[in-house]
């Protein structure tokens, strides 16, 4: 599963600067799947859908920090256990029960985004 960020949030920014695939960004700011990746012009992801990983996308929250999961593996392959969540004072980064994920799943994202 991926990780994902709660409303508990307040804001510090510990958990940015942690994330191997730079999958967390500040509440209101657009992502790209190319950010902190090798993925450049039209991909496929592992769940099937295609984008343009340098097209700008929009925010995934406005108030808080957000984890974009197509970009979150959990630190697999990176650490032990997930940085975000080994760093944020408040709890807020937790499992996401809406984005299942199997270890291997993980691994192959991180392959497939770090090639």
């Amino acid at each position: 599963m991926a990780i994902k960020i709660t409303d508990e949030c307040i804001n510090c920014g510990a958990c940015e600067p942690e994330c191997p695939n730079n999958a967390i960004y500040e509440g209101g700011n657009e992502w790209r799947l190319a950010d902190g990746t090798s993925l450049k012009g039209g991909v496929t992801l592992l769940s099937g859908a295609s984008m343009d990983a340098d097209a700008p996308q929009a925010p995934k929250a406005m108030d808080t920090y957000y984890i974009v999961s197509d970009k979150c593996t959990e630190c697999v392959g990176f650490h032990d256990e997930p940085q975000c969540a080994a760093v944020c004072p408040v709890d807020c980064c937790v499992d996401d029960m809406d984005v299942r994920e199997s270890k291997e799943h993980l691994l192959a994202k991180k392959q497939s985004m770090h090639a």
